[in-house]
Parts: C-alpha cells; sequence; structure tokens
C-alpha cells in the first residue's frame, strides 16, 4: 500500500469540508477534489504534451538511475544503472548471470565472476577455457574498442542512447488518470490503450519520467535521482585487467 502524504491527506480533508459546507447549503456542484491541485499543471496537457514535456526534462539533466527490465532480441536484461553525460556505473543481470559495467568517457569496463566468463561461445577450450575464466574472473577487465562485447554492452551505460531508445510509446496516445509511484504523484500516458506502452511522469516539481513500461512486454523501468550526481572513478590498478586481446564471447 502506497502511503498518501500528510500534505495531501489535509487537502483531501479540508476539501470534504467545504463540500460538507456546500451540500448543506445545497450547492451540490463542484465538489470533487482537483487532482492536479498543487501539482506541475502537465496533468491538464493532452497526452502528446505530456510525453514532449518529460522527454524534455530526461533530456535537461546529465545524471539518472534506471532499475528494471529491458527484453531485445528475446533476452531478458534487469539492470540498475546510475548514467551521466560521461559515462554511467551499475549491475546488469541476464540468464542468471550478474555483471557490473562501468563506463568513464570511452572506456569500458567489466567486471563478473568466473561463471560468467566460463559461458564463452560453448566450443569447448577445456583447460584453457577454465584458465581465462579464471584469470577475468572478479576484475575490472578493460573491454577493447573493437571488441563485440563494447558494441553489445556500451549502450547500457549512455544517457542519451539508452533514454533515446526507451522513452517511446506507440500508437495513439491517451491520458490513462493520476496515480502515485514511490510517493510521487504521476499522470499516465499510454500508447494504444496500453498495448503500445505506458508512462508514468511526475506530477510534482519537474515532469520527470517515473516508470516506463514498454510496448509488446518489452520490459518495466523505474527512474529515479534525476540530476543527482555522483563520481565515477577508475578501478584501482590491482583490480583491473587490460586483456589486450578479443574477450571470450558469452
Amino acid at each position: 500500500m502506497i502511503p498518501i502524504s500528510q500534505g495531501r491527506s489535509r487537502r483531501a480533508t479540508l476539501a470534504g469540508a467545504v463540500c460538507a459546507l456546500l451540500v448543506t447549503g445545497t450547492a451540490l456542484t463542484g465538489c470533487a477534489e482537483d487532482p492536479n491541485e498543487g501539482t506541475n499543471g502537465v496533468g491538464r496537457l493532452p497526452a502528446d504534451q505530456i510525453r514532449s514535456r518529460a522527454q524534455k526534462a530526461a533530456e535537461s539533466v546529465g545524471e539518472v538511475r534506471l532499475h528494471g527490465t529491458v527484453v531485445t532480441s528475446g533476452r531478458t536484461y534487469t539492470l540498475d544503472m546510475r548514467l551521466k553525460e560521461k559515462g554511467g556505473i551499475g549491475s546488469v543481470t541476464t540468464k542468471g548471470e550478474t555483471f557490473r559495467l562501468l563506463r568513464i568517457d570511452d572506456e569500458l569496463y567489466l567486471k563478473a565472476g568466473a561463471a560468467f566468463w566460463g559461458q564463452a561461445d560453448g566450443e569447448g577450450g577445456g583447460d584453457a577455457d577454465a584458465a581465462a575464466a579464471g584469470k577475468l574472473a572478479e576484475k575490472y577487465v578493460k573491454v577493447p574498442q573493437g571488441d563485440p562485447s563494447y558494441k553489445k554492452f556500451i549502450g547500457f551505460t549512455d544517457k542519451n542512447v539508452l533514454l533515446g531508445g526507451l522513452l517511446t510509446l506507440h500508437g495513439k496516445l491517451a491520458t490513462d488518470g493520476h496515480h502515485e509511484r514511490a510517493g510521487v504523484r504521476t499522470i499516465r500516458v499510454t500508447g494504444d490503450k496500453g498495448s503500445g506502452g505506458t508512462l508514468d511522469v511526475s506530477l510534482e516539481g519537474t515532469p520527470y519520467p517515473v516508470r516506463l513500461v514498454r510496448a509488446g512486454e518489452a520490459g518495466t523501468l523505474t527512474f529515479s535521482a534525476w540530476g543527482t550526481d555522483f563520481s565515477l572513478e577508475k578501478p584501482a590498478k590491482d583490480e583491473t585487467l587490460d586483456y589486450g586481446q578479443q574477450l571470450p564471447s558469452s
């Protein structure tokens, strides 16, 4: 059950008292509480303008945290990432294995256990594969820019690329009422009555995206910590491994 703020509860109580007085005086209209009262006002806008405001708000700040699931090419990735203009850091889980990603400018590091590296291409290298997995395990492995893994994973650390591809609704847009997410009041925008995705936009302060359900059951993401800065530091030398060649595929 999502808690309702005391301020909102007081507003509802006051509105109820006013309505009671109006009923006593036989004036029965106008008693419903305005769900947009005390908000940033985007709830009064058409659906396309709400989505546009949310996209512009997301582009206007450099930092965000996102967590949830993304389904792409039939594979599900569970993300917990903090992103900023110059990089990102966080974890990705897929097929039961979790690895960490760290990007600073163009340098991408991947940290995972031996089980992750042991899934390498399945051709069966025996002891050689086991040795390679052991060497890479629990190190921040610097991913060569020419390696397929670099192109595959760097998008998870790029705010503009990731949000540009995710904050999309398909079909005819409409609003679908007022809601609350983690105590934040939102207005919901849907594409094709929900089959084209849904986007909850904050009604408090800047109209940032709060939650996205992607079309076609392609994942659900929650956004928070908009504009909250965080540090990005290169891992210590004794925790870093420059593999110097193409990484094992996984």
